[in-house]
């Protein structure tokens, strides 16, 4: 009769932006039959100098987690450096019974994944307001010319046509 954890790390946004909010999401479940107690969740793999902390912390503690329930902690962070990025697992321990020894367990990995540059993100994903104008701007004449032409002519050649009484 002791507690078992089961933990996950997962990136809760669909793009991860250099210089834009970057939520994660840990979820631990106790499926055991008793409370899971000292529970400390650890996740080291954000250097500082790569990420900074928006909001939550990466260090977080939890009396005890009772049986057949679950916590949820969210941390917002801020990629400084577009690139690649190993996104690896964080780091659970806790006492599984009472006076019992430490018990070291990992969460989920996310994996690998690119961090897009800002300017990467705006170039694809933007609705490109100016590109558009220009575009239109430039059409106007290769289609502006050929209509005023044939209005035009059609003035000049279109007699009306008299009623009869």
């Amino acid at each position: 009769k002791e507690a078992r954890l089961l933990a996950s790390k997962s990136l809760l946004n669909r793009y991860a932006v250099e210089g834009r909010d970057l939520t994660l999401q840990y979820n631990i479940y106790n499926v055991g039959s008793s409370a899971a107690l000292d529970v400390e969740l650890s996740d080291d793999s954000f250097p500082p100098e790569d990420f900074g902390i928006v909001s939550g912390m990466l260090n977080v503690k939890w009396d005890r987690i009772a049986p057949a329930s679950n916590v949820s902690h969210t941390v917002v962070l801020r990629p400084l450096k577009a690139g690649y990025f190993n996104f690896t697992s964080a780091t659970i321990t806790y006492l599984a019974q009472e006076d019992g020894p430490v018990v070291i367990g990992f969460t989920s990995a996310p994996g690998q994944g690119g961090i897009l540059a800002q300017r990467e993100f705006d170039r694809r994903f933007s609705p490109h307001f100016l590109d558009w104008a220009a575009f239109g701007v430039m059409t106007l004449p290769s289609i502006g010319i050929p209509l005023l032409l044939w209005y035009s002519s059609k003035r000049k050649y279109d007699t009306p046509k008299t009623k009869k009484n």
